[in-house]
């Protein structure tokens, strides 16, 4: 079995035969049932005789030509050397990266239209070795249309995780695809460290202060459950999120009333929805000034972190980089402790 010490969302396990067998338990948020997936190393002179009804998918691997599906499956990819695999992308203009970019102005990524409804023809006629997936539900006929004709689907489940470095770690799962365990071992175990020794660092501070965050739409403010991914980066950094103490994973859905009622004289606001500057969230509501963040100018967003192509960086490089989301977010509230930080993904609001 391959150690995965935080990502909640699959598992690995190596036979004596080199089959690799991986399970993903959360391929999206209250999935019923697991997904079970096997990698046959195509080296093999021996192959053991596998029952194609027990398995979602069987894979001969290392694969040379993928499609991804999800701006965060791009860092991974990256960071493990194989983005030369990646041939095919929904909707590319939201991938960030500048070495994927290019890849793509060369044409060596080829848009495949949107991900619910990707162009099944051109995916096909990539003739990749394997698909991965992102989906909201299993719902996605494209993917159904696909594997009927022999294209391998796995679904990625990183965004469903809960902890920051239990997202990083999901550059194991890409690992074994491309018969690179070892590497993705030591580029996770990196990782890992930096966001601990930053976290110890934290905890040095003299002082916790307060947090919101979130905003309204519509005239419900949405903000990070108690147990979200964005939650645990706040408290990581040695503040006091006001709503930490909720089991959400998601968003709660809240007043903007209560949230005044709870926040109002919170010290910082951090992640302010899609808005970049004091002037826009003026012109979004009058409720907005009452905050003592607003009036103190102590709100900060990563709206306004974007690649050449518009998008947002905090979506696709985030996950795979915690420990320097953490950094930023030490920086804010505790600038005494790392003076010479430089802000990456969130900047103060215009």
């Amino acid at each position: 079995m391959v150690t995965i010490n935080y990502a909640k969302g699959f598992s690995i396990e190596k036979f004596a035969s080199g089959i690799t067998i991986i399970k993903v338990f959360s391929p999206w948020p209250n999935a019923e049932e697991a997904f079970t997936y096997a990698l046959v190393p195509k080296e093999l002179k021996i192959v053991p005789e596998l029952n194609e009804k027990d398995f979602d998918a069987i894979i001969n691997v290392p694969v040379n030509r993928i499609i991804a599906t999800s701006t965060t499956h791009i860092p991974a990819l990256e960071n493990l050397g194989v983005i030369d695999k990646l041939v095919g992308f929904p909707d590319t203009r939201y991938i960030s990266s500048e070495v994927t970019r290019k890849k793509i102005d060369k044409g060596k990524i080829t848009d495949l239209g949107n991900n619910e409804s990707i162009n099944t023809e051109m995916a096909i006629n990539l003739n990749p070795d394997l698909i991965i997936g992102f989906s909201i539900n299993n719902q996605n006929k494209a993917y159904e249309t696909l594997q009927r004709s022999n294209i391998p689907v796995v679904y990625n489940g990183d965004w469903t995780e809960e902890t920051p470095l239990g997202k990083a770690e999901w550059i194991k799962f890409f690992a074994p695809f491309f018969s690179l365990e070892e590497e993705a071992k030591d580029i996770f175990k990196t990782l890992e460290s930096n966001y601990l020794a930053a976290k110890v660092l934290a905890m040095k501070a003299t002082n916790k202060p307060t947090v919101l965050s979130g905003a309204l739409y519509k005239d419900v403010w949405y903000l990070p459950g108690g147990k979200s991914w964005a939650a645990n980066f706040i408290n990581d950094a040695n503040a006091d999120y006001l709503w930490s103490e909720t089991n959400a994973t998601g968003s709660l859905s809240l007043s903007v009333e209560s949230v005044l009622a709870k926040a109002g004289n919170a010290s910082f606001w951090v992640s302010p929805s899609q808005f970049i500057s004091y002037n826009e969230l003026d012109e979004a509501s009058r409720h907005y000034s009452q905050f003592k963040a607003y009036k103190e100018k102590k709100v900060y967003t990563f709206a306004n972190t974007k690649g050449d192509s518009g998008g947002l960086l905090f979506y696709e490089l985030g996950p795979a980089m915690p420990d320097l989301i953490l950094k930023d977010l030490i920086y804010i509230f505790h600038p005494e402790l790392i003076p010479e930080h430089q802000l990456f993904f969130f900047k103060p609001l215009q």
